[in-house]
Formats: structure tokens, sequence, C-alpha cells
């Protein structure tokens, strides 16, 4: 089965840019049709949605943080990242990778929800 795992620096200094890579395996990244993407969980928060990559490459983001969030891929690691420019104390929280199942019908998009999960990683911002 596909697996996901973080990696990246656990703390990261306020005004500073948080970068976190996501490695795939069992399954490839541009495989249609799938979208991989980020969620994140502040303490004591609900899971909040950051942006996304498709199999394609066309990339999306939440309009709350899109200004300050850039998803992007290495196909020959079967990798993506996420990067988040001028962190706060708010950016505090565990960041997630997961995949996103859908189908495209003709232009009709029907998603099934996320199907596979990273075991998240914390990522601190603390100067």
């Amino acid at each position: 089965q596909v697996q996901l795992q973080e990696s990246g620096p656990g703390l990261v200094k306020p005004s500073q840019t948080l970068s976190l890579t996501c490695t795939v395996s069992g399954g490839s990244i541009t495989t249609n049709y799938y979208q991989w993407s980020w969620i994140r969980q502040p303490p004591g928060k609900g899971l909040e949605w950051m942006g996304a990559i498709a199999y394609s490459g066309s990339t999306y983001y939440s309009p709350s943080l899109k200004s300050r969030t850039s998803i992007s891929r290495d196909t020959s690691r079967n990798q993506f990242t996420l990067q988040l420019s001028s962190v706060i104390s708010e950016d505090t929280a565990v960041y997630y990778c997961a995949r996103i199942s859908y189908y495209n019908n003709y232009g009709s998009i029907i998603f099934l929800g996320y199907d596979s999960w990273g075991q998240g990683t914390q990522v601190t911002v603390s100067s």
C-alpha cells in the first residue's frame, strides 16, 4: 500500500520559512487520479487543509494561506514539498501529508476523500 512520510525541521523561527517534504512509497505521485496534500492541526484545533498538488502538477491552495504557501514536487524522488513563509507562532502545528483520491468524469470532479496519511510531524514556531 502507499505510504507517506513527512520530514523536515521541527523548529522554525518566526518570520522564517517552514519547509517540509513528504516522501511517498508504494505509489507514484504522478498517477491519476490523485492529489497530494498538506494538512495541519494546531494544538487544540481541528484539521486545516493547506493545499495540494495534483498528479498533473497543478497546485491548489487554501485561500487563507495561499499568499504564504507553495507546494512543489520532485517526481524523480517521488516527493512533494511544502513551504510556508513568514511563519508566526500560530503556525505551530502537527503537519500531515495525505493523498486525496478522486475521479474526473469528463469534467465532473468527484472527490472520494483522503485515503492515505503520513504519521504527521510536529513543527514549532519559536524564537
